[in-house]
């Protein structure tokens, strides 16, 4: 049967190699899924015909098994009332339902097997859809958790690069610090010598005498207590 060898490739397929061969493994997860249901639907519909057809030949068989208890019977009435033609006529009849019960049997057994095959790869698949359907939501935590440490992964090259521009710009910084103390170093050599007199001069000239001001202090003393 065809439909037979058909699903049993289903049965024998490997979801994880349809994963790793997926741009997106969520997406191929419900895809899969679909493609699953969808199979599951015509497994349905051929185990039903084979069920369908093993229950046929169960009642071509009865049929049969009756028709051969039925010339038996006759054939034995046909010689109670002493009529042997008709009882021969009756067991050859019988001969023929026995050849034809045969082949019924044999093609019931046929019937009956692949029904039975049927039926356990229908209930195998929905146990598979089950079990994957139950899977499902995990599976796509632990995408989501991996896409989160991409993510994660990617902030941490660029706060090492963010570090790197941060180490430049502190030797910038540096290095123009050091320029700057130079500059003033320079400055302070390209002065000329100094004057000890100017120096002493500046000094006297922007003394503060105090005895002027304590007598400008009491002055003004006074005149607020008039």
């Amino acid at each position: 049967m065809s439909m037979l060898r058909r699903f049993k490739d289903i049965m024998a397929s490997n979801i994880h190699a349809l994963l790793d061969k997926a741009e997106d493994p969520e997406k191929m997860i419900d895809q899969y899924l679909r493609n699953l249901n969808k199979d599951l639907g015509k497994v349905k519909a051929e185990t039903a015909s084979v069920m369908a057809e093993e229950q046929r030949s169960k009642r071509a068989l009865d049929e049969c098994l009756q028709d051969v208890d039925k010339m038996q019977k006759y054939a034995l009435k046909a010689l109670e009332a002493g009529n042997e033609d008709d009882a021969r006529k009756f067991l050859e009849r019988k001969a023929t339902y026995t050849a034809k019960e045969n082949e019924l049997r044999q093609a019931h057994e046929l019937a009956a097997s692949n029904a039975t095959q049927m039926r356990q790869m229908h209930d195998k698949l929905v146990s598979d859809i089950n079990e994957l359907e139950s899977r499902r939501s995990m599976l796509k935590g632990k995408a989501a958790v991996a896409k989160t440490q991409q993510r994660m992964n990617k902030l941490g090259a660029s706060v090492s690069g963010a570090n790197k521009s941060i180490s430049a710009f502190d030797r910038m910084e540096d290095k123009i610090n050091k320029q700057l103390d130079e500059a003033r170093a320079m400055a302070e050599l390209n002065k000329g010598p100094t004057d000890e007199i100017d120096d002493l001069t500046a000094k006297y000239s922007s003394s503060v005498n105090v005895d002027d001001e304590l007598a400008a202090l009491k002055a003004q003393l006074n005149s607020n207590q008039e």
